[in-house]
């Protein structure tokens, strides 16, 4: 059945699949990842089951991004990556040249992007073509959260922890000001354990019960904030590129609960942790700064002053 293929066909498939070959290449040399994404974890990432029908639209095919189960066989710019796709993408190809054509591919909208429910071959074949648009039937998830069709899936999946957790705390309502922002899409849980914590110990101290909103502005102004303000008169972040004050934040107060497991409750500060962790810091900081914490603390009786190491005043 394959003689029935154009020669065209071939020599399009052939350089498509050389195309997605150097793009994986060097992908990998600038540590890049352009996978497609999955649309059966972008809808539980952000737990999306609303939907509309759209009805039949033409979509440009640079903000289809994902799929529903193909997103391995495509790269981010739906170029095949698998030999054995051959006969059923030249199939499309040679349908594109003829008078029929192919009927409309069917794609889930999110946000800013599309992921193609069925007709995967005639994506990357229209992207081939260089074609601007496709036609599809379109159905609509609805999301609270913003997504772009330049989004990763950590993208995605950061921007669904910030908004469940400033809907879950009002945040930004109770301290508009506030600038959480984390690298990490698991680290928003473990914010929102640090508050229920703070919440119970305060609790505790005050024999009665407390409201969460007021835990979450006494978490903010009395844990988080001092934190943050040590971070930044130490200007200790400058040696993690990429990271925030929240991630640097979230980090120390992980390490320091280790820490106090071993040496007791209560008995390491987090001056103590960071000025361990400013003595400590190597040349690649994000890869070797486990070992900071390899070695016992200072003894927290001896613990520095609260005001910032002289050699860090600005």
């Amino acid at each position: 059945m394959d003689d029935f293929l154009s020669h065209a066909s071939n020599q399009k498939f052939a350089d498509a699949r050389k195309r997605a070959f150097i793009r994986s290449v060097m992908n990998f040399f600038r540590r890049q990842e352009r996978n497609l994404l999955s649309f059966d974890e972008v809808r539980a990432g952000l737990r999306l089951s609303h939907t509309r029908y759209l009805g039949l639209q033409n979509v440009p095919l640079g903000k289809i991004v994902g799929s529903v189960g193909r997103y391995r066989d495509f790269d981010r710019e739906f170029l095949p990556r698998h030999d054995s796709q051959e006969t059923r993408w030249r199939r499309i190809y040679d349908l594109t040249h003829s008078s029929g054509g192919f009927p409309p591919v069917e794609l889930y909208k999110v946000g800013d992007a599309y992921f193609v429910r069925d007709g995967n071959h005639r994506v990357s074949v229209a992207r081939i073509n260089g074609s601007p648009t496709i036609e599809a039937y379109v159905t609509e998830y609805l999301t609270p959260v913003p997504v772009s069709a330049e989004d990763t899936l950590d993208d995605i999946l950061i921007k669904a922890g910030e908004a469940n957790f400033l809907q879950t705390t009002q945040l930004d309502k109770l301290r508009p000001d506030q600038n959480i922002r984390l690298t990490n899409p698991g680290r928003y849980r473990e914010l929102l354990r640090h508050i229920a914590d703070h919440k119970y110990f305060l609790e505790v101290e005050q024999q009665r019960e407390v409201p969460y909103e007021e835990a979450v502005a006494s978490w903010y102004d009395n844990v988080y904030m001092p934190l943050v303000r040590e971070i930044r008169a130490r200007d200790i972040l400058r040696h993690f590129p990429g990271r925030t004050e929240a991630d640097l934040y979230a980090w120390l107060v992980q390490h320091r609960a280790e820490l106090e497991r071993r040496y007791g409750l209560g008995q390491v500060k987090d001056v103590v942790v960071l000025d361990k962790l400013e003595q400590q810091i190597p040349a690649s900081p994000l890869r070797k700064l486990g070992q900071v914490f390899k070695r016992k603390p200072a003894d927290p009786d001896d613990s520095p002053s609260s005001d910032p190491p002289a050699q860090t005043e600005r």
